[in-house]
């Protein structure tokens, strides 16, 4: 070869490296097949790296949960990542948020880029997005008030002051209402979305508000609150507590995190069964819903202290933060999450996205959320 020729070839595959460097991230990231996919939040126990690092990992939910690839984020390449405090997401825009104690992030699912991120007023917690997907509800950092965040921008629309140390919140499914739970309150506080005004109280309950869930229909609240080893149930369209359901049959004892016998409840889709966590006794235990009150029917192991729990779109399968996948007709554990190294993956932040056509079509919730005639 002459040296003309070498030098037109070197010269060509300089042009082809320099334009493969401008091709904008959009078009290098293949869209995943068709099919349903776990969007599993790290570190999601606590800042504990040993249970799944840091980032998102994505999970094919039809081909045994097999990871099919790790999200690097802005908060996972920091030098000690923070905990992730809340998950979610909406198809219709093609988008998913997470936070940490401090900051709202935006991940487009179209390319695993990281739009943007946002330090709301007084540090940032649990959230809930509105089914339009326009609207972010984000609780302080366990302080007085909720940030009312545009979630195309990230830019602060308002804030909602509870003065209940904000903590956990869940969208109702017809998005007219936001669910507004805290540390320091036995009361349910309920926000219009329209006007983003409180309207409603719901309570109170026997103690403070941990983490709860709400039926489609909006006219049940499941909660678990501290010192309950099960959960308590409100009246949503008459403001008043209904039941105290308590898990029989085992022992209580001191638990590792969250200071609470319960945290963690979720309605299945169907809103036939209530499934609620022990920390102590490292079980599920699953309560008939469709008797009033809840009646307890069976109990689940699991390997580690659960601290949450949420079921798939299809309701077939549940996912409490010890990373197992439960079916939930036969209560058996069909796997559990692991990372690229074979090591457990465990987090209280997940949720599953459906891909068809190479676009989001449908998510889920972080929350066991009731789906019934919806």
């Amino acid at each position: 070869m002459s040296a003309g020729c070498r030098r037109a070839l070197l010269l060509v595959f300089a042009w082809m490296l320099a334009v493969s460097a401008w091709i904008p991230p959009q078009a290098r990231c293949a869209p995943p097949p068709d099919g349903r996919y776990l969007y599993v939040v790290c570190p999601g126990i606590r800042d504990y790296l040993e249970f799944g690092g840091a980032g998102i990992l994505v999970y094919d939910i039809d081909h045994g949960h097999k990871l099919v690839r790790r999200i690097a984020t802005p908060a996972s390449r920091e030098a000690k990542p923070d905990n992730i405090k809340g998950v979610c997401a909406c198809a219709a825009t093609r988008r998913l948020y997470f936070t940490t104690r401090s900051k709202l992030y935006c991940v487009d699912l179209l390319t695993d880029e990281t739009l943007w991120e946002t330090t709301p007023p007084n540090g940032t917690d649990r959230m809930s997005i509105t089914p339009d997907g326009q609207t972010l509800y984000v609780p302080s950092f366990e302080k007085d008030t909720w940030n009312v965040i545009d979630a195309a921008s990230g830019k602060l629309i308002t804030s909602i002051e509870t003065k209940s140390g904000a903590h956990n919140t869940v969208v109702s499914r017809d998005g007219r209402r936001m669910y507004l739970g805290g540390l320091k309150s036995p009361m349910l506080f309920v926000a219009d979305t329209q006007t983003h005004k409180l309207v409603q109280e719901v309570g109170p309950f026997s103690g403070a508000i941990r983490p709860f869930t709400v039926n489609a229909s909006a006219t049940r609240a499941y909660i678990c609150v501290n010192d309950c080893l099960g959960f308590e149930i409100g009246d949503l369209t008459t403001g008043k507590k209904l039941h105290r359901v308590d898990v029989q049959g085992v022992q209580r004892g001191p638990v590792k995190r969250h200071g609470c016998p319960s945290h963690g409840i979720g309605l299945t889709p169907d809103e036939k069964e209530v499934w609620v966590v022990d920390a102590y006794n490292q079980r599920l235990h699953v309560f008939d819903n469709t008797v009033e009150p809840p009646r307890q029917k069976e109990s689940i192991t699991v390997r580690e202290e659960p601290g949450w729990i949420t079921f798939s779109l299809d309701g077939k399968l549940a996912y409490p933060s010890t990373g197992e996948v439960i079916d939930t007709a036969t209560k058996r554990t069909l796997t559990a999450l692991a990372d690229e190294q074979g090591r457990p993956v465990m987090s209280e932040k997940m949720v599953e996205i459906q891909w068809r056509g190479g676009v989001p079509v449908a998510n889920g919730d972080q929350f066991g959320v009731g789906r019934a005639g919806k």
